[in-house]
């Protein structure tokens, strides 16, 4: 059931754009702590269904990976009367290049998805109208990268290095840190995944850029020496390679979130995960959505922005898409409670440096590791 007080879902019963307005503002949220306005941009205590553009229905664009609760979006459709046509453009990256070739002109109106790694890309080419919703209040400061409001955080997620548990001892313990990972002591036990054609592999390789810096070249030429294998994607690693899926490899290039996936869907059923993550490796990815420049479904577009920092569809984004809602308050189901350990201080990197490094970066990597 939506959580009591979650702002979009005050909105209710909207017959008509100046109901939905007035209504909204005068009555339907007051005393909500998180309520959300409707703002002038949009059409205003004013606005009249002639003098605004169209309120819906609303197309939101995603990757493929996008996944959530069937009725989820169902619910803003009950909250609002805006249906959600939802479409799907790849994977983040081919998202991104689709969106720039139809910049002006969108295929959506709200684009879903677009994560750190790639932001200065979609930024740069002006692909996002400005929107600062009020919900951003309750979302961290340290996911908030885009400080002009182009784009707000929706979840985020720790690429890791994980190990399987039974394959360590007192005599070799499991790593913790990326300094463990060229010991000749793990010598063949490492998949990752090549960061040209995989989120995680690019993440890891950025972790270590992050870490080293300069010297970062050295690190990859090491992992080599030591018999790191490279997958084009992170199924052919953790369920090729990796022990989980009956390879040899007790160390693989995952998610902070794998060890409660496993306990969720392992069978026959296990109470603790037999996985483990290094904290010291994670990188960490900050999905966002964004206005898509040049809708002509801005208040419905808004609205929508607001619903995904809604509780109802933060609370649902951990168990479909095992990751991690922005929104603070947003409760987290128990698995991830019980069996998630976030990094302190996970690796980040500018946007606007990964963007003016990653071709330069992916191609050096592919020269030392793949030659």
């Amino acid at each position: 059931m939506p959580a009591k007080g979650d702002p979009i879902l005050c909105r209710r019963n909207a017959n008509t754009l100046a109901t939905l307005i007035v209504g909204f503002l005068l009555a339907g949220c007051a005393g909500a702590n998180d309520a959300t306005s409707v703002p002038l941009s949009s059409g205003g205590l004013g606005a009249t269904e002639e003098s605004v553009p169209p309120i819906g229905p609303v197309t939101l664009i995603t990757h493929d990976s996008f996944w959530v609760s069937e009725g989820t979006l169902a619910a803003f459709t009950e909250a609002t009367g805006i249906e959600v046509v939802h479409q799907t453009a790849g994977d983040t990256g081919q998202m991104v290049a689709s969106a720039i070739l139809t910049a002006g002109d969108p295929l959506g109106d709200v684009m879903f998805g677009v994560d750190n790694t790639f932001l200065q890309r979609a930024l740069d080419a002006e692909l996002f109208e400005v929107y600062k919703s009020p919900s951003l209040n309750g979302v961290p400061e340290e996911l908030q990268l885009d400080p002009q409001y182009r784009v707000t955080p929706v979840d985020f997620g720790d690429v890791c290095v994980n190990y399987w548990i039974e394959s360590f001892d007192d005599e070799l313990p499991a790593p913790t840190t990326l300094d463990d990972l060229v010991d000749p002591a793990y010598i063949g036990m490492l998949a990752v995944q090549n960061p040209e054609t995989s989120s995680p592999g690019l993440a890891f390789l950025l972790a270590t850029i992050a870490e080293y810096g300069d010297s970062w070249e050295n690190y990859w030429a090491e992992l080599r020496a030591n018999d790191v294998v490279v997958t084009a994607g992170w199924e052919d690693a953790y369920y090729g390679e990796f022990v989980a899926g009956g390879g040899t490899r007790p160390i693989v290039v995952s998610y902070a979130s794998s060890p409660p996936a496993e306990v969720l869907y392992a069978d026959p059923p296990v109470e603790e995960p037999p996985t483990g993550v290094v904290t010291d490796t994670c990188f960490r990815q900050v999905e966002f959505a964004g206005i898509l420049a040049g809708t002509k479904k801005r208040l419905a577009a808004e609205l929508l922005v607001d619903f995904l920092l809604s509780k109802t569809f933060q609370e649902d984004i951990p168990l479909n898409m095992f990751v991690f809602p922005a929104l603070a308050s947003a409760n987290l189901p128990q698995t991830f409670v019980d069996f998630v350990e976030l990094a302190d201080d996970p690796h980040v990197l500018d946007p606007a440096i990964i963007e003016a490094n990653r071709n330069a970066w992916t191609d050096r990597w592919t020269q030392i590791v793949l030659r």
